[in-house]
């Protein structure tokens, strides 16, 4: 219970403009773009990236380092979360439409039961979701997602690409997808 006052608190932040901007590690998100709530960072200006694994609501583990070389999409999520239910089909209908192009999505199940986070997903999606109960993961991330639903993007070396701290569209979240996707790696890098 705790936890959902944290996360309603930071809802009413962000919504209030008065979101926890000054708490990113390094400041790293004054270094990017915001255009309508949408961060984002221009390849040189990208951070390292973040430690993202856990385990999977299906069974398993995951580490998104396993993905390095793809651009991956990530999603935060709760089955109790109305725009998370909306976004649902675009969020899928953008992985369809990018994942031969070197993308991959993974979903992050936040301040849910694993049993109602696994039914809300059951044909929704066709991607993997870790189950972070605890909302622990969004620590990872230079930029946070500060609420729900939030997604990142990440570029094939593993950085943050962009940041979209609300529900998406398939025709506001492809493009971006897209042009990250396209972007060619740096020398050196894998």
């Amino acid at each position: 219970m705790r936890t959902r006052r944290l996360v309603a608190a930071l809802l009413v932040a962000v919504s209030t403009g008065t979101a926890l901007v000054g708490c990113s590690s390094g400041n790293q998100e004054s270094r990017c773009a915001d255009r309508s709530g949408i961060i984002e960072c221009a390849p040189d200006q990208r951070s390292a990236p973040p430690a993202l694994a856990g385990e999977l609501l299906s069974g398993g583990r995951y580490d998104v380092s396993q993905d390095r070389g793809t651009v991956v999409v990530v999603n935060f999520w709760g089955s109790w979360c109305a725009p998370c239910r909306a976004e649902a089909d675009d969020l899928e209908a953008t992985y369809q439409a990018t994942k031969a192009s070197g993308v991959t999505f993974l979903g992050i199940n936040v301040q849910d039961s694993k049993d109602k986070a696994i039914a809300f997903e059951e044909g929704r999606i066709s991607y993997p979701s870790l189950f972070d109960p605890a909302s622990r993961l969004a620590l990872a991330l230079d930029i946070p997602p500060n609420t729900i639903p939030a997604t990142v993007v990440l570029d094939r070396e593993g950085r943050i690409a962009a940041v979209v701290r609300a529900a998406v569209t398939q025709e506001g979240l492809r493009p971006i997808v897209e042009r990250i996707a396209a972007e060619q790696p740096r020398s050196g890098s894998r």
